[in-house]
């Protein structure tokens, strides 16, 4: 991934099929919502990374799953390469709370999501997938 800052995103669902997302609060895209996730650091496989990742902005622990789909970031300075994967809650039960680079995190149905402002190519990415809120 020459010239490419490699990234991590955790596509969550709760058990009433409502997906976590957190609001950015910092740039790119300050202020828009996303799925939890950012930058794979040093001796990190991807796995390790959106479990630490999902853990520092939403205070939640997960098991990380199968890769759903990678995403290049082409506009952002530097670029990024995410890869998003499918990860499951440790405590199903658990409240997500914002922390690190969120400024706020939920689980959102369908329709809520579709009101957010999301980061770019996010719903049609996730629909693409089939990953999107099951309610």
């Amino acid at each position: 991934m020459d010239g490419l800052v490699a990234c991590v995103g955790a596509v969550v669902h709760d058990p009433d099929g409502r997906l976590l997302v957190v609001q950015r609060a910092h740039d790119p895209d300050r202020g828009a919502w996303s799925v939890p996730g950012g930058r794979v650091e040093a001796g990190e496989d991807d796995a390790t990374a959106v479990v630490r990742e999902v853990r520092e902005e939403t205070g939640l622990h997960v098991r990380a799953g199968a890769v759903a789909g990678r995403v290049l970031v082409p506009a952002a300075r530097p670029r990024y390469a995410v890869v998003d994967l499918v990860c499951t809650l440790v405590d199903p039960a658990a409240t997500p709370v914002a922390g690190d680079d969120a400024a706020a995190a939920a689980f959102v149905d369908r329709a809520t999501l579709e009101g957010l402002r999301c980061t770019p190519g996010l719903l049609s990415a996730l629909g693409g997938w089939g990953l999107l809120p099951r309610c």
